[in-house]
């Protein structure tokens, strides 16, 4: 069964930085492509960034410079380091399995973690 579990969002002023992690269980986050994404209050799921199964990492133009993906193989955990946070970056962040060309229909494993900006 797959499962996945995010963890580590909290509250960051605008400009802070933040580091969230995602426990994957069920497979192996080397053999697929992973994902993060973002759902903000009212709004529909926005893509984040990929991590492909041969590592090259690909970014939404709303945050390319400033958020990092990257895995832990042995550990079985997916990361998303971010870095110079907007209050636009307020949402609620999922890591997700598999390369998708749409999120409309798209529904979340885990719980997600909450990432929230402000002063």
């Amino acid at each position: 069964e797959v499962q996945l579990v995010e963890s580590g969002g909290g509250l960051v002023p605008p400009g802070g930085s933040l580091t969230i992690s995602c426990v994957a269980s069920g497979f192996n986050v080397g053999m697929y492509t992973m994902n993060w994404v973002r759902q903000a209050p009212g709004k529909g799921v926005e893509w984040v960034s990929l991590i492909s199964m041969g590592g090259t990492r690909t970014y939404a133009d709303s945050v390319k410079g400033r958020f990092t993906i990257s895995r832990d193989i042995a550990n079985n955990t997916l990361y998303l380091q971010l870095n110079g946070l907007k209050t636009e970056d307020t949402a609620t962040y999922y890591c997700a399995k598999d390369y998708r060309a749409s999120w409309v229909t798209w529904v979340p494993v885990g719980q997600g973690t909450q990432v929230t900006v402000s002063s």
